[in-house]
Order: C-alpha cells, then structure tokens, then sequence
C-alpha cells in the first residue's frame, strides 16, 4: 500500500553510477545530493525496489527523500516514476537537479517547471510523470570553446583549476535548495545567478 506523506518532499540529483562516471560533469546532480546528505548529516541506502540510493533527513516538519538513481541518466524517469507513485508526491514538492552546459560553470538557475532544454534526464522524468510541474536546478558546466562537440565533454571530470569554484556552486546550491524548503521556489529563485558575481 503506497504511503500518503502530505509533508515529504523529494530531491533528486541526476547522474549515472559507477566508477567510471564519478566526479564526471554530467554527474552534478549526484555532487549536490551527496553535500545535501552531508549536510543534513543524512545515510544513504541502496533500495532496489527503487532502483536508488535514498537518503532520508527532516527539516522543520518536512520529510526529505534524497535520491541518486541507479539507472542511467536517460532512465531516471523510471525511479523518480515509483517513487512519486509509492509516495503520493505531489510535483510541486519534488526538485530534480541537474547538469547544464548551456550555462557557464559557477551558475545556478531554478526554476519551477518548464523545459528539459535537451536534458536526457530530465525529459525521462517528464515522459514518465507526465509532468513538468517539478522545481528543477540547472548546474551550470559550461561547454568547451570552439566545440560543438559535447558528450567527452559532459562525461569528463572537473579540471582542477574548476574544483574550487565547483565546491562553492555546490555549497550556494545546498543553501538554495534549503530555501525552497522553507520558503518555496519564489524565494529560492533569489540564489539564482553566478557565484563569482557574489563574492565581496
């Protein structure tokens, strides 16, 4: 029998598993669900019923759900799919976050629905929900100058030079994504923008 949870609220980042894809651009979703676990100081599970890894936290009377599935990214819809099903989530109270090479490293943009913009994942969990009501928050990974070529470029790693401001993209996004919680996706809206644009 499926869970009714008015006050759960679930946050998905995106990536594919194994080795061989860790730390790779492509795999920002699964970085923020990592410092928001570390955050919250919450453990993750590996579920097979859900093909994921779940993490679970509270905050202010909210149940928080983390996820990283463990399908590949163009089959996320799949886990997301159960998971709204067993727990009755509304899509309004469910993020989804992302890589995104259409906007430079170092920035972060949510939004309360909308485009997959091209996003494998992301277009997954529409097809699959039906939906595209769900707060989703673009990881900005640039692209490589002077190429149209992008998929070396999403599935390789952070450059060293890239992983400072990579942690403090990170460390703003969980603050931003603490915000939609509390306050909701308006205000939430407001650490949208780039990191270095902020820095005193």
């Amino acid at each position: 029998m499926a869970a009714r949870m008015e006050n759960t609220f679930l946050i998905v980042g995106l990536g594919n598993p194994g080795a061989e894809y860790a730390d790779t651009r492509h795999n920002a979703g699964f970085m923020l669900a990592e410092n928001l676990a570390a955050a919250w100081k919450a453990v993750w599970t590996t579920e097979r019923k859900f093909r994921a890894r779940l993490a679970r936290a509270g905050r202010a009377e909210k149940r928080i759900l983390l996820c990283q599935p463990r399908t590949f990214m163009n089959l996320s819809g799949e886990t997301v799919a159960a998971l709204q099903q067993f727990y009755r989530l509304e899509p309004g109270r469910m993020m989804v976050a992302v890589d995104d090479a259409d906007l430079p490293l170092g920035a972060l943009r949510l939004r309360p629905g909308g485009s997959s913009g091209g996003h494998h994942g992301l277009e997954s969990i529409e097809q699959h929900l039906g939906s595209r009501d769900f707060a989703r928050l673009k990881i900005g990974i640039g692209r490589r100058e002077g190429s149209r070529e992008i998929m070396g470029h999403v599935l390789g790693r952070f450059a060293p030079n890239e992983r400072e401001l990579l942690q403090m993209v990170l460390e703003r996004a969980v603050r931003q994504v603490e915000t939609w919680l509390d306050a909701g996706v308006e205000k939430a809206m407001q650490w949208n923008g780039k990191v270095e644009a902020l820095k005193h």
